[in-house]
């Protein structure tokens, strides 16, 4: 008896000790499950070995060998252009490399965008003065004016009063930018976005408010503002420094520099300013060798060499999505990206120029991840043309972005699956997630108030309307707090080499086109000529000593 206990006490151990190996085997890593579906091992057994072990040393050693023929450009940059990505995240640059290649007919995760190419990058911590996730305008202030501030505002630093006109009036608490500095270096200045250009981005460039809505008179009429003492933003770009100086203006808008009596060319509708400014006529007596354009045609028939500015207001307000814009006349941001360019090159003393895709964080807002992505390719293109248009050896061209979006790749989707279908892999209801989603949004499946996501195996998640998943119903996406990328190239371009603060940008750009009070590349280099002499000096010194010597010895 007690022999068939032992017996049965080692067989139930040893069942409990195989049935432990097991489970073990079958969650080996239980926070790492690959779905391994058939299409997997299809795709394993079909595809052509190309990459093997053999490809991926060589493409290695091509690229360490590129990095060991880089050579900083230790020169003064003549022109300075600055490509801002409103809102476009590490992950939207990943998602648009993906799509850019898918739309060329590749699997896409080897694809590249213009700027993933240059030859130096780096991190932009975006945070503000008061905020721990930013928003357009106080990094605005950041990148453009070299200067940290508070949320919501615009050229002011943390002295200001969140919508008191007095302190934006007080000429201490205004910070100057990277325009107002290329001015006084007699270089031509120019804006060009996608959003009206009374919008945060551009009125960073040559704004200073409280609120970064008072894009006119009639938004601060809400807040009580005294419109005869506070300049709003439209007027500030026509009738202040440096705005007024701009050789170049491109974008949206049109209905803010409008009075409330005088219909749009295009929609019919009035204009809303309550003043009875018109800012458009003000700007054309201001520029009498100016044009002033409406739309695509007359921006490409713009005869550059006899336009001394250009004021292009294509849109009421915010300029049409890309990829809905066939039945509007507006220029592609490439095509305005071109004319600025063109523009500014007669500038004998150079330019600072700033694009702006602006676009592409108003589809993440509205929870539209293709629509963004969309918008990024055509900023990727107008990234495209400058470098056509410019060269490396005085031009440095910077790519960021202003902040970040709560966009988020993931599962574990199979090399070359649709970028915005499914990701292949199932929930734990059983059910089909997208590759792509939000943190939060208008995209909130509101089926989990019954307790169960909508299943998605029929829905055409590929659809130019589809709102991405969210996991927080918000009626428009937030921003989100994490690092944006820096991509450079040109004159001085191996100083963004590392993990920076955002308002870092503006003091880069001066000290390389050598403007503003702060370090420059001139100074450094006059000072290091003038170094360099003391050694020649000392040389013909003891030359001269040494003949001195020798004719006195032979004497």
């Amino acid at each position: 008896m007690k022999l068939f206990t032992s017996f049965t006490l080692a067989s139930s151990l040893l069942l409990l000790f195989l049935s432990a190996a097991l489970i073990g085997v079958s969650n080996a890593d239980e926070y790492h499950r690959i779905p391994h579906h058939s299409s997997r091992s299809n795709n394993q057994r079909n595809r052509a070995i190309t990459e093997d072990a053999a490809f991926w040393k060589s493409t290695a050693q091509a690229l360490l060998q590129a990095e060991l023929n880089k050579k900083p450009i230790e020169a003064k940059a003549k022109n300075v252009i600055l490509f801002l990505g409103d809102g476009m995240s590490i992950a939207t640059v990943t998602a648009a490399r993906i799509y850019k290649g898918q739309k060329a007919g590749k699997t896409g995760e080897e694809e590249q965008l213009t700027f993933d190419k240059f030859p130096y990058s780096a991190l932009s911590r975006t945070y503000c003065t008061d905020a721990q996730v930013a928003d357009s305008a106080c990094s605005a202030t950041a990148y453009l004016c070299g200067v940290k501030t508070d949320i919501d505002t615009i050229g002011l630093d943390i002295n200001v009063v969140y919508k008191d006109c007095s302190t934006q009036n007080e000429a201490a608490n205004r910070v100057s930018s990277i325009m107002t500095w290329a001015q006084a270096a007699n270089k031509g200045t120019g804006i060009v976005t996608t959003t009206k250009v009374t919008h945060a981005t551009p009125a960073g460039t040559y704004a200073h408010v409280a609120n970064r809505d008072w894009e006119d008179d009639y938004a601060q009429s809400f807040d009580g503002v005294d419109t005869t003492t506070c300049d709003d933003i439209a007027e500030q770009l026509v009738l202040n420094d440096p705005g007024k100086n701009f050789k170049v203006i491109l974008g949206g808008g049109r209905s803010y520099f409008m009075p409330n009596t005088m219909p749009d060319i295009e929609t019919k509708e009035n204009g809303r300013r309550r003043d009875g400014k018109n800012l458009i006529d003000e700007w054309k007596k201001a520029h009498p060798t100016g044009k002033y354009v409406t739309s695509r045609d007359e921006l490409l028939n713009l005869t550059v060499s006899g336009t001394d500015a250009v004021l292009g207001l294509f849109s009421p307000a915010h300029m049409e999505y890309f990829m809905e814009s066939s039945n509007a006349s507006n220029p592609t941001l490439e095509q305005m990206t071109r004319t600025a360019i063109q523009m500014l090159q007669k500038e004998t003393n150079g330019y600072v120029l700033l694009v702006e895709g602006g676009r592409i964080d108003q589809a993440h807002h509205d929870g539209r991840a293709k629509l963004a992505l969309e918008e990024a390719i055509q900023f990727d293109l107008a990234v495209a043309a400058a470098l056509e248009l410019t060269s490396t050896d005085d031009t440095l061209i910077i790519v960021t972005a202003d902040h970040s979006h709560t966009l988020t790749i993931n599962g574990y989707p199979d090399r070359g699956n649709n970028l915005l279908g499914l990701s292949g892999d199932m929930g734990e209801d059983d059910k089909p997630y997208t590759t792509l989603s939000y943190a939060n949004g208008p995209g909130y499946d509101t089926t989990f108030a019954n307790g169960e996501r909508i299943n998605l195996t029929n829905v055409d998640t590929t659809a130019d309307s589809y709102l991405q998943p969210s996991a927080v119903p918000i009626g428009s996406e937030t921003h989100g707090g994490d690092d944006v990328a820096i991509f450079a190239i040109g004159p001085q371009a191996h100083l963004f080499q590392g993990v920076y603060e955002q308002h870092y940008i503006a003091h880069v750009m001066a000290y390389a086109a050598c403007v503003g009070d702060g370090l420059k590349f001139c100074d450094a280099k006059s000072s290091s000529s003038r170094h360099g002499a003391v050694p020649l000096i000392m040389l013909v010194q003891f030359v001269l000593v040494w003949f001195a010597g020798r004719l006195l010895f032979r004497s």
